[in-house]
């Protein structure tokens, strides 16, 4: 099983771009695919994927309710299928305010006698509702902020892929990745793997070459570097669509860059998929 958490330490780097891509790429591998949005941002994958979502109604059930144990439904009830072959979780403004919620979640178990490790809430959930059986892709988008969406995620995932930009600040990101990902592992209390850094907005300047060369030294695997693509990606958000769908609907003509990134995406998801298999 395939289960991995976009992330990045800042945001404007591409993460929940490319996290709708995976999926559709993946989908289109004939895997089935949920994508499950942390993200309390209207900016998020929800608003990208053009998803019609009650995130405004507090009297929806939606995925913080069931992260604290106060779900109003079944999760498979929050499952919305997509017009692009793979299933989302959609956000919720309720996910504003996951911090306070699971500290009064974890003192009320507390009072009980109960357990209620407040970032082992998303596995739990997930197993509960026996996902793992019944998908075998699941991709979490949570926001870039270290906090419970992203401890959730990584519980729930134990794997990253990580968009970087080939820039200096970039660089000293990826320079320190290392300590970064053993303070997920000290806080989280699980094993984490970095399945792929992925370089974004890639030129061809000597500076970015040298970069690309240099996260390979450092051990993590770039299977692809994706090129400046601002024009296709930002039609992804100014359409609600993914990168696929976009140039299938809205390019009267097809750009050999973009079909290239294209082919980049697929090869991204398949990497993916061998590593887990």
């Amino acid at each position: 099983m395939l289960t991995y958490t976009t992330y990045s330490e800042a945001g404007g780097v591409g993460k929940t771009t490319l996290a709708s891509n995976l999926a559709d790429a993946h989908g289109q591998h004939d895997r089935d695919v949920l994508v499950i949005d942390l993200d309390p941002q209207n900016g998020s994958l929800t608003y990208l994927l053009g998803v019609d979502a009650p995130r405004d109604d507090s009297n929806a059930d939606n995925i913080a309710r069931h992260l604290i144990d106060r779900p109003k439904g079944a999760f498979e009830d929050l499952i919305l299928e997509t017009p692009f072959g793979f299933d989302l979780v959609p956000s919720h403004n309720m996910l504003e305010n996951l911090a306070d919620l699971l500290t009064r979640a974890a003192s009320m178990a507390e009072d009980l006698g109960e357990e209620f490790e407040r970032h082992d809430q998303l596995r739990q959930v997930l197993l509960n509702a026996d996902i793992p059986e019944k998908y075998d892709t699941i991709v979490v988008d949570p926001p870039a902020t270290a906090g419970p969406h992203l401890y959730n995620a990584i519980g729930a995932t134990r794997s990253l892929v990580i968009p970087l930009e080939p820039t200096g600040k970039g660089m000293q990101s990826i320079e320190g990745l290392q300590d970064v990902v053993q303070g997920f592992e000290e806080t989280v209390g699980v094993t984490v793997g970095v399945l792929a850094v992925v370089p974004n907005g890639v030129g061809r300047t000597t500076d970015q070459q040298h970069y690309l060369t240099r996260i390979r030294e450092l051990g993590y695997d770039a299977p692809v570097a994706i090129g400046e693509r601002s024009s296709l990606f930002e039609g992804c958000w100014d359409k609600q669509t993914t990168a696929f769908a976009y140039v299938n609907e809205y390019r009267s003509r097809k750009r050999d860059h973009e079909m290239e990134t294209l082919e980049q995406l697929h090869e991204l998801a398949s990497h993916l998929e061998e590593v887990s298999a």
